[in-house]
């Protein structure tokens, strides 16, 4: 009989809780809705410690939070989500600790190509973002999986950014635009065209379609969570007009209340970001 009481508490606190959620979300809708908002998902070392964890633990757990915090964006309508997943910089740490991260994410891709996953449910079309030559080859095989069984979805848009930092991202983009540049005019040489008067330098344009988040339009919030107000060489070019969002709860903490406040925050500064985009 007591068993059957606590199976009732639970499901009625479930349907309030769906209930007070929805309301939220529809509150929310009045105002402006981000397009897209990215994480820098920061302070799954320290959420171990502080539990004393066997290691491994936060960053498992920081992938549960990211793949929650993804549904609840879908279910109020942001089609764009990017993560900061691994850093090149990362790739300093020890080496045990790089080889657990990488397990984890390669075991994350595998199980987002499955046919129960989220993926799936929300329709999520997933990319990485990075220097995908710097990962192993199983973990560069899941992430390409990923992208091609979810190649068809259109309704959201979730991006791995993995061995990743803004100044690579640059730098690519820079050379690629330069190289294309180079192959157009040598191509109009050999047809005789008027070099001079076509000749160029590379355009700002040239540059973006070069980037590796040209996937995505430009974030409207970056939330970053521990407490720490730094980007960390994430999304500089992209970022200039974006709404910063920085919280003391670690990554494994955040939940769905996060991540309202987070977009009233972005809904009260909107007016203001909005100006600012115009005088550019």
């Amino acid at each position: 009989m007591e068993r059957n009481n606590i199976s009732t508490v639970r499901s009625i606190n479930q349907k309030l809780g769906n209930l007070l959620w929805k309301g939220v979300s529809k509150v929310l809708s009045v105002g402006p809705v981000p397009t897209h908002i990215a994480f820098i998902m920061n302070g799954n070392r320290r959420y171990e410690q502080n539990l004393n964890l066997v290691k491994g633990t936060g960053h498992r757990l920081g992938l549960d939070a990211m793949l929650t915090m993804l549904m609840h964006c879908c279910e109020l309508g942001i089609k764009y989500v990017t993560v900061y997943a691994f850093s090149i910089d990362n790739y300093k740490r020890k080496p045990e600790e790089v080889e657990r991260v990488m397990d984890l994410l390669k075991f994350t891709f595998e199980l987002l190509t499955e046919k129960s996953s989220i993926a799936h449910h929300y329709n999520i079309k997933f990319h990485f973002s990075g220097n995908l030559d710097l990962l192993s080859e199983p973990v560069r095989n899941a992430a390409e999986e990923l992208m091609a069984k979810t190649a068809n979805y259109s309704k959201f848009v979730f991006t791995f950014c993995i061995a990743y930092t803004s100044t690579d991202e640059m730098v690519h983009a820079i050379q690629e635009a330069c190289e294309e540049r180079q192959c157009e005019m040598q191509e109009l040489k050999r047809n005789c065209g008027d070099y001079e008067a076509e000749k160029k330098t590379v355009k700002i344009m040239d540059i973006e379609k070069h980037m590796y988040m040209a996937v995505a339009p430009d974030p409207d919030i970056v939330v970053r969570t521990a407490g720490e107000n730094r980007l960390s060489n994430f999304l500089l070019w992209q970022t200039a007009n974006s709404d910063l969002y920085s919280t003391p709860t670690l990554w494994p903490e955040m939940n769905f209340w996060h991540l309202v406040l987070a977009v009233l925050d972005y809904q009260r500064n909107h007016s203001y970001l909005k100006k600012k985009k115009k005088l550019l």
